[in-house]
């Protein structure tokens, strides 16, 4: 197992639709659980694949954090099934580290995946799991959770960002 860099905002991976898993091998699982280890590291709540710059259909995520191995849901092929009510609350993402902003997501939601053994699973989430859940989907659609707000907060994010990377640059 291994950490893996968490790609930051503007990262052409990240805005690019995740290709299905085609069959759960070895690669997929190794990636699962350095995603898994990458997500306790950083801490998070929640890590798709292309965070890591892997263009796949996984996502991670445990609401515990890594104090509760029974909460940890590993999700192949994650398709959201139906979804109920809607809650705006602040949401961050590991891609776009320091920029918290409220967001609207459905209340309780359905998803379909499958297990690392290949079995069907539906996950059920309600407020803050719905939310993680609908988030890490997001990120496999190549959509960050700032798309989601005004174009002036959007574009002001992205100037920031942009602004920052240029400094960082070696000369």
């Amino acid at each position: 197992m291994a950490i893996r860099e968490i790609l930051k905002i503007g990262h052409p991976t990240l805005t690019r639709k995740a290709a299905p898993v085609e069959s759960i091998d070895k690669e997929i699982i190794d990636l699962a659980r350095d995603m898994v280890e990458t997500l306790h590291a950083a801490p998070g709540v929640g890590l798709a694949a292309p965070q890591v710059d892997v263009g796949k259909r996984l996502i991670v995520v445990d609401m515990s954090v890594g104090e509760d191995p029974d909460s940890l849901i590993v999700l192949v092929n994650p398709e959201l099934i139906s979804q109920e009510g809607s809650v705006v609350c602040e949401e961050g993402c590991l891609s776009v580290p320091d920029v918290h902003e409220k967001v609207a997501r459905p209340y309780r939601v359905v998803v379909r995946g499958l297990d690392l053994e290949g079995t069907a699973k539906d996950v059920e989430g309600e407020d803050l799991l719905a939310r993680a859940l609908c988030h890490e989907i997001d990120h496999l659609e190549g959509r960050l959770f700032i798309e989601r707000l005004s174009p002036l907060k959007r574009a002001l994010i992205k100037k920031k960002f942009r602004k920052q990377a240029k400094k960082n640059r070696p000369s």
